[in-house]
């Protein structure tokens, strides 16, 4: 059994080291992933990501990225994910997290939060790890923090699929997330 301890008290050692940390977009990434026909995974990508990770003791991570940016690197696809089908991307332009709690258990991070798609939010729980902190070549602190977890695109709202010949639907209801964050302290 997994014990989840947070910082709660200025005695504890904070989780997220001190200060405030930028996400460094060239060096981060958001993914998804999804079955398809319950025979392939389908993966995508954020082409922008932005974001803040404030560390100490009440430690935050806060991003959005832009609908307009997340590509499966398939136009036609693409366009069906901006469409109302899926994100919505003219009525609902930004996804957003924000942290409510960040802890450990056992060796893992574990990061609850707030997600919002389609203009729905929801609590999500990430797991992952926290690297560093570490010097750059260019004398910059930086961190890094790797993160997974699933959601269940229909409570956001995002629940087009299509019946398959033989039973079944082309989409499960689980997307897999995956985040991989660079990020430089602030000077």
């Amino acid at each position: 059994m997994s014990v989840l301890t947070t910082n709660t008290t200025s005695t504890a050692t904070p989780i997220v080291p001190a200060g405030a940390w930028t996400i460094d977009p060239a060096h981060s990434t958001i993914e998804f992933a999804i079955r398809y026909l319950g025979v392939a995974t389908v993966k995508g990508r954020a082409t922008e990501v932005n974001g803040t990770i404030t560390g100490g003791d009440e430690s935050r991570i806060e991003g959005v990225v832009p609908v307009s940016g997340l590509t499966t690197f398939d136009e036609t696809r693409d366009g069906h994910l901006q469409s109302p089908d899926f994100f919505d991307a003219e009525r609902f332009p930004e996804l957003r997290f924000a942290a409510t709690s960040i802890g450990r258990a056992d060796d893992d991070l574990v990061v609850e939060g707030d997600l919002t798609m389609k203009g729905v939010t929801k609590p999500v729980i990430l797991k992952g790890k926290l690297y560093g902190p570490t010097t750059d070549p260019w004398g910059n602190e930086r961190i890094g923090l790797d993160l997974e977890g699933t959601v269940d695109r229909n409570e956001f709202g995002i629940s087009w699929n299509a019946p398959l010949p033989a039973g079944g639907f082309l989409l499960p209801d689980t997307v897999r997330l995956s985040a991989s964050f660079s990020a430089v302290k602030a000077g």
